[in-house]
């Protein structure tokens, strides 16, 4: 395996409770995680207190540390002010998390777009309600991870770049999603060389063009092998490779995006943690072929 990168991943894909979890990855040989999700519920849904007495030390008892928080900040539709100030207010008690977590990264979003509407339309509003989750990044001094989520405004490489230039200079960063990319008809290679300057972190996560489904990693669209071939043999990208195997419906799956469902290979494997197993696996032999 290549000793440029760490292996990291959404281990709330696992299964809801948290000390097996951990179980799972350490037995893989894991070191960290993204915390998403732990004992049902949603990272922004915790305290401050319930991060340090519940969850801190589960993670120092099993030896694992926390790579990025998988937070819902920005997805919420882009005309919902209410969700939006409720979100601030998250991504604050988030970002003080960091610091109990020892961790540097949360993931963000660029808010949903209303159907049928063009997103160009909301790109100023996009860029200021990003604004305020940016003044809250720097006041901690916390890196925001963009993700080119489905149906988002940074969905497509293009508005991804446009979100980058506004605020990488202050210190946002990309988190690069394979199987998202694939599932708004986009070009992953294209997408990649676009948006290299910017990446610092990759989830690892597969589809197909033809029916959007999510797939084993490197076994899909996402030209997974020949994109980290690049990235860390030639552009030198150091870092985390998350997995998000998204194979199996798991306790928070269906809030994460929009028809979650439709876009997920069933029946494939058996639990949660035989998928997790799977796609750590296959990522493995993908870096060991590559290295």
């Amino acid at each position: 395996m290549n000793d440029k990168v760490i292996i990291s991943g959404f281990a709330d894909e696992i299964c809801p409770d948290f000390e097996e979890q951990l179980k799972t990855v350490t037995e893989l040989g894991m070191g960290y995680i993204c915390l998403r999700a732990a004992d049902g519920k949603g990272i922004a849904d915790y305290t401050l207190e319930e991060v340090q007495e519940k969850l801190l030390p589960k993670l120092q008892k099993a030896g694992v540390k926390v790579s990025s928080i998988g937070s819902p900040i920005g997805k919420v539709n882009i005309e919902d002010e209410e969700g939006y100030q409720k979100q601030l207010v998250q991504l604050d008690t988030i970002c003080q998390m960091c610091r109990i977590l020892d961790c540097q990264y949360v993931r963000i979003f660029s808010f949903f777009m209303p159907e049928g509407k063009d997103p160009a339309d909301y790109r100023e509003a996009v860029l200021e309600k990003m604004e305020k989750f940016m003044e809250i990044g720097e006041k901690y001094g916390v890196t925001l991870l963009h993700e080119n989520e489905k149906d988002i405004y940074g969905d497509i490489g293009s508005r991804c770049v446009e979100i980058m230039e506004r605020f990488a200079p202050r210190g946002m960063r990309s988190a690069y999603d394979f199987a998202n990319f694939v599932q708004c008809g986009e070009d992953t290679v294209e997408c990649w060389n676009m948006l290299r300057p910017y990446i610092s972190y990759i989830h690892v996560k597969d589809a197909l063009y033809s029916n959007r489904e999510n797939v084993l990693c490197g076994t899909g669209d996402g030209r997974i092998k020949e994109i980290l071939d690049q990235a860390i043999n030639k552009d030198g990208y150091k870092g985390f490779l998350t997995l998000e195997p998204h194979l199996r419906v798991f306790s928070t799956f269906t809030s994460l995006e929009n028809n979650a469902k439709d876009n997920l290979l069933r029946n494939r494997f058996q639990t949660g943690a035989e998928a997790y197993g799977a796609q750590y696996h296959a990522l493995c032999k993908i870096l060991d072929e590559i290295g």
